[in-house]
């Protein structure tokens, strides 16, 4: 019964066919030898082949022989019959040397021989011819598919290029191990360095890249991806080896390419020992909570054993969409959303009293730094005050941490939005100066990629238009961060402080602006300068070519963090600071623009700002350039 489900289907039948054709040729050529050599008799020689030949057929099946699908064969489907073959020769030869049948027992070696050689060898010439049909007549309508790479990933796409119907061509492979150029992986020949990338995509018409290197790290992995970009071609990207799913097949793990990886960030691997412990069981407020940085929050966050989670937020749509998220993936997540101001001392009372929340993270706050020049008082009354009445909150419940999340355009400021998050930053360190029950900590980094209001939607939205493409000044530079990067350092450097800390970020190396725009340019299929103009348009009213993370009179202190470090503190004398706060806050609620920069400029001694009728006219060409 075995044996005939093993022949079931049409293809097993075909197969079945063609091996006894071949097995009566063997055996044909077999009698002809042993006639020959050893006097075989007709009558012997037809009852040996008979007996022989269908004893392969019958061991082959009980092999699994004809299980394979095999133009997809592997080995063991080879050693298969070979088994079964073998099985069949030992056998009959045994049976000969029991009897005494010298002749009977050459004639079977000779049969068993020239029967391997054809049934084996048909099956090589049908994967052979297979192979050359694949590669040489099917291959018209293919992409052709340069690979980066010759390591196991490499060797795994190609496999499964090879087991199924793939629309994919793989016409060569680079690596920079000069031991495997010129070597082949599946019949795909290793033709030289990585760098040789340009060359090989016009000499072989390439369409797409595959950067199969899930080990490469930054930077070489950005640069090979910028020199890739350069090309025209499409690119697809294996991810890092933690990011690979098992059990799924690489090809599917092929990933477009992002901006990300032509700036070489890698997100970090984060202590969720530190997090865990840090957040379990915890009543937990995100400020500004729809927000880029306020949602993703909300979302790591949401991943821990708290207790509960309540999003502040006043714009009620931002904050709509990050509950309805957060609910999806969580329907036990027990979250409070509130459509507050953080300005109203009133209401956070209110719901502070209410939730007692054990941990704050103050995301909300005014960050557009043209706008902010434009409405100086609002920047105070939302970023210093907002902050100042979250801080207040959080020592009269006795919240027991309160995160600021801050900015690079804090240290030594020469905008209006920057000065007020560095008067943010003063609240919080004069707060944990005093004896309260609250750790003040502040985390200081610089732009976060894909943000609300950052450069890299403004360009998409551009190239989209079709463009120009706008950059301030072609020399200006940016730390950049992923957004999920930056918030788990921020959950990283809560869960170590102390309070009183002002962390930094590392954020690795600056990326000049401009060669960002020409980067998302080529990822949209153009050629920047030709194709997609880039159009310069000045440097914005209180925008640096450059930003720091450290004002001169703080030092790094490493954490065991590599990527995270504390600034040393800078004392702030509590009356004279509280005294400038009001004159500031009289200021604002006075809407006196001018007296507002004044006022600043007196608690924060390193801003440097225009005067206001220079501002105004910077702001006026700003406006007509654009």
């Amino acid at each position: 019964m075995k044996i005939l489900k093993s022949f079931s289907g049409g293809r097993k039948v075909l197969l079945l066919f063609c091996d006894l054709a071949a097995l009566a040729l063997a055996a044909v050529l077999a009698y002809i030898i042993a006639k020959s050599e050893y006097r075989l008799s007709y009558i012997e020689g037809v009852n040996t082949s008979f007996l022989i030949c269908g004893g392969n057929v019958v061991f082959m099946a009980l092999a699994g022989a004809y299980k394979p699908i095999w133009r997809y064969a592997r080995v063991e489907d080879f050693l298969r019959c070979v088994l079964g073959l073998s099985v069949t020769a030992i056998i009959a030869c045994c049976y000969g040397f029991i009897y005494g049948k010298q002749i009977f027992v050459r004639h079977v070696l000779i049969l068993s021989v020239i029967s391997s050689v054809f049934v084996l060898g048909m099956r090589v010439a049908y994967l052979v011819i297979g192979e050359i049909t694949k590669r040489y007549v099917s291959t018209v309508d293919k992409i052709p598919v340069l690979i980066i790479g010759a390591g196991a990933a490499c060797m795994s796409i190609l496999n499964e290029i090879k087991t199924s119907e793939s629309a994919y061509y793989p016409v060569c492979i680079v690596d920079d191990d000069r031991d495997k150029i010129g070597r082949s992986i599946h019949g795909v020949k290793v033709v030289g360095k990585v760098d040789s990338v340009p060359a090989l995509v016009k000499q072989y018409g390439i369409k797409l890249i595959w950067f199969a290197i899930p080990s490469c790290e930054d930077p070489r992995r950005a640069k090979i991806l910028e020199m890739c970009n350069k090309t025209g071609c499409d690119i697809k990207v294996i991810p890092y080896l933690h990011e690979l799913f098992d059990g799924v097949q690489i090809i599917n793990q092929l990933r477009e390419i992002d901006i990300n990886d032509l700036l070489g960030r890698q997100c970090v691997q984060l202590d969720s020992g530190n997090i865990d412990r840090l957040l379990r069981d915890k009543v937990c407020m995100v400020t500004g909570g729809g927000g880029s940085i306020g949602s993703e929050l909300c979302r790591q966050i949401s991943l821990h054993d708290i207790k509960k989670l309540i999003i502040l937020d006043v714009y009620e749509n931002s904050a709509y969409e990050i509950e309805q998220e957060l609910r999806r993936r969580d329907r036990n997540l027990d979250i409070a959303v509130h459509i507050a101001t953080v300005r109203d001392l009133h209401k956070m009372e209110v719901l502070f009293g209410r939730y007692r929340p054990d941990i704050v993270f103050h995301a909300a706050a005014h960050k557009h730094v043209p706008l902010m020049e434009t409405s100086p008082e609002e920047a105070v009354k939302n970023n210093v005050f907002g902050t100042y009445n979250i801080a207040k909150m959080c020592d009269k419940f006795g919240v027991g941490k309160m995160v600021l999340i801050s900015t690079d355009k804090a240290v030594n400021p020469t905008n209006v939005m920057g000065a007020t998050k560095r008067i943010c930053e003063m609240i919080m360190q004069m707060m944990s100066q005093t004896e309260t029950k609250t750790e003040f900590t502040c985390v200081r980094f610089g732009n976060v990629l894909g943000s609300n209001g950052s450069v890299i939607p403004l360009f998409k939205k551009q190239i989209e238009d079709g463009g120009p493409v706008t950059v301030t000044h072609p020399d200006i530079i940016r730390y950049f961060m992923t957004i999920p990067e930056a918030v788990g350092l921020v959950m990283q450097s809560a869960a170590m402080s102390k309070g009183g800390e002002i962390f930094i970020l590392d954020m690795g190396e600056p990326v000049k602006i401009t060669t960002l725009a020409e980067n998302l340019i080529r990822m949209y299929g153009y050629e920047p300068g030709t194709e997609m103009k880039i159009e310069f348009t000045g440097l914005r009213p209180g925008e640096k070519l450059y930003e720091e993370l450290l004002m001169s009179e703080e030092g790094l202190i490493p954490t065991k963090d590599n990527k995270i470090f504390i600034g040393n503190q800078i004392p702030v004398e509590k009356d004279g600071f509280t005294e400038n706060l009001s004159y500031l806050r009289a200021a604002a609620e006075e809407d006196d623009s001018e007296g507002v920069v004044d006022a600043i400029k007196g608690i924060v001694p390193t801003f440097t700002h225009m005067v206001l009728e220079e501002k105004e006219k910077a702001i006026v060409n700003y406006c007509s350039d654009n």
